[in-house]
């Protein structure tokens, strides 16, 4: 029997899925690594922790699921989260630690980038809004900030790069992956001169350009020998989590968008061309040269319930997140929609589209002594579902969306998922296979192996049947309190901005 395994190195954890041939899930595993906030607005990850426990994951998958019961590895396919960035000096050493898409201490060169006119024209030829995030803000930081470190680097990685090399040997970056750095041209697909020179270095401090298909690669004698794996396994580039969530979520036909909620979360469509935005407002990020995914990320997922669940939850569960998220959960469900005129603005790590403001900041608004735990927790739930319409309305100026697909932990919860309904008025389908992102990467493994012949093949075997409908009534409650929650974003611009430089003095 032959299987195929998919690695996902996401924010906070791997997730590792193994799958038959014909898609059926044989097994799925996680581990969880941490991200360090030592300073404000940095938000890092030790890389060789990271990979660690990707193959302390992967070794535990294969000894109790697959070898067992005699399955061959035919692929293992990988995918990731975006915008990471790694120094590495010329042995392929990690230079500091890995830099995450949540860290925010480039505002100084993303701000005066995207007021340019060489940022206007970056972002044209890039697709990738010039913000913190963007792996070239973050090297342009480096370069201004840590010159020695500048200096040392022989390539700069993304954490999916760094993995691969690790495993294979060789220095590779899918289209994908590249597609989100702001160094990589959506149109020509190639590293983008304008960016490098921006950035001060060029092509050959990046690594290889290849398709998600690329599959020349193979492991290293070592990890054969522990992982017990036959030498022709192949091992598949891949893509960003993105494009494998959109891509595993049964979107391709149709005026469909895709909302992914895990720890950050983003609402993404399928096109053939890029949406160009003159505000800057949304990512076009290459899946394919025919397959464009656009949209916009926010920063404040389920990691923001997480926060709340952490700080405000039930303790009394002896400490089991799982179960006082639950209850939290049935809190919630007492509140009626628009959690009596409570709003809650979920910043707390700034955010990204649609108002990509690094500076923007939690805030409880609407509070009187009426309001009770319950409401907070509802207003709290229903301030991370906002963000995500606020994307929405952002891509509703380009394109007419009709119904959602959901993937990701928290978007599934079905007391989120009737929500999310309710707040944009369409029907919510989710897949049978919640993760999406491993969804996504067997198919791009199964096109490789010649089961699905080309990629509209496969993702058309998705089905998605329609699981939620809006309830009208709940419609109107929230488009009334999302005009405030609108409105409060822009109108506290000035006091995000005073309140960050006074934290950053004071830390001083």
């Amino acid at each position: 029997m032959n299987c195929i395994i998919t690695i996902e190195m996401g924010t906070n954890a791997v997730r590792i899925f193994a799958f038959k041939t014909d898609g059926t899930l044989i097994g799925s595993s996680k581990g969880h690594y941490p991200t360090f906030h030592d300073e404000q607005d940095y938000s890092e990850q030790d890389p060789e922790q990271m990979f660690i426990t990707m193959l302390f994951v992967l070794k535990n998958l294969l000894i109790e699921k697959i070898h067992p019961q005699k399955y061959r590895v035919d692929s293992i396919c990988f995918s990731a989260s975006m915008h990471s960035l790694l120094a590495v000096d010329k042995n392929g050493v990690p230079i500091g630690n890995a830099i995450t898409w949540a860290d925010n201490r480039g505002k100084k060169e993303a701000t005066e980038l995207k007021n340019s006119d060489l940022g206007k024209e970056i972002y044209r030829l890039t697709g990738t809004p010039l913000h913190p995030m963007s792996p070239l803000v973050k090297i342009a930081w480096i370069k201004n900030n840590l010159p020695d470190r500048f200096k040392k680097t022989w390539k700069f990685l993304s954490i999916k790069s760094y993995v691969i090399q690790q495993l294979t040997g060789q220095y590779v970056i899918d289209q994908s992956i590249a597609s989100a750095t702001g160094l990589f041209n959506i149109h020509d697909l190639q590293w983008e001169q304008k960016s490098l020179d921006y950035a001060g270095i060029n092509k050959d401090k990046l690594p290889d350009l290849c398709e998600v298909f690329f599959s020349d690669l193979k492991l290293r004698k070592e990890y054969l020998n522990t992982l017990k794996l036959d030498p022709n396994t192949q091992i598949i580039v891949g893509s960003s989590d993105g494009c494998m969530a959109t891509l595993g979520a049964g979107i391709w036909d149709g005026n469909k968008a895709t909302i992914t909620i895990e720890d950050s979360g983003a609402l993404r469509v399928l096109s053939n061309k890029p949406i160009h935005d003159e505000n800057q407002r949304l990512f076009n990020y290459v899946l394919t040269s025919q397959h464009i995914i656009s949209g916009g990320p926010t920063n404040n997922g389920g990691l923001i319930f997480d926060w709340f669940n952490t700080q405000f939850g039930d303790l009394k569960t002896g400490f089991n997140t799982d179960l006082s998220a639950e209850g939290l959960i049935e809190e919630a469900a007492e509140v009626a929609a628009g959690s009596n005129g409570a709003i809650f603005l979920p910043y707390l790590l700034g955010e990204r589209a649609p108002i990509w403001n690094p500076n923007a900041r939690g805030v409880y608004f609407g509070l009187n002594i009426r309001h009770q735990r319950k409401h907070l927790i509802r207003a709290t739930i229903e301030g991370i579902l906002y963000g995500i319409y606020n994307i929405g309305k952002s891509m509703e100026a380009h394109r007419t969306i009709d119904s959602l697909s959901l993937n990701g932990s928290f978007a599934t919860i079905p007391f989120c998922a009737q929500m999310i309904s309710d707040i944009f008025n369409k029907p919510v389908g989710i897949i049978s296979e919640r993760n999406s992102v491993g969804k996504g990467a067997f198919l791009l493994s199964a096109i490789n192996m010649g089961i699905y012949n080309n990629i509209d093949e496969a993702a058309r075997s998705v089905t998605l049947p329609v699981d939620y409908k809006p309830n009208k009534q709940n419609h109107k409650t929230y488009s009334q309190y999302f005009k405030i929650f609108e409105r409060l974003s822009v109108k506290l611009e000035d006091e995000f901005e005073a309140i960050s430089a006074l934290q950053q003095e004071n830390e001083l």
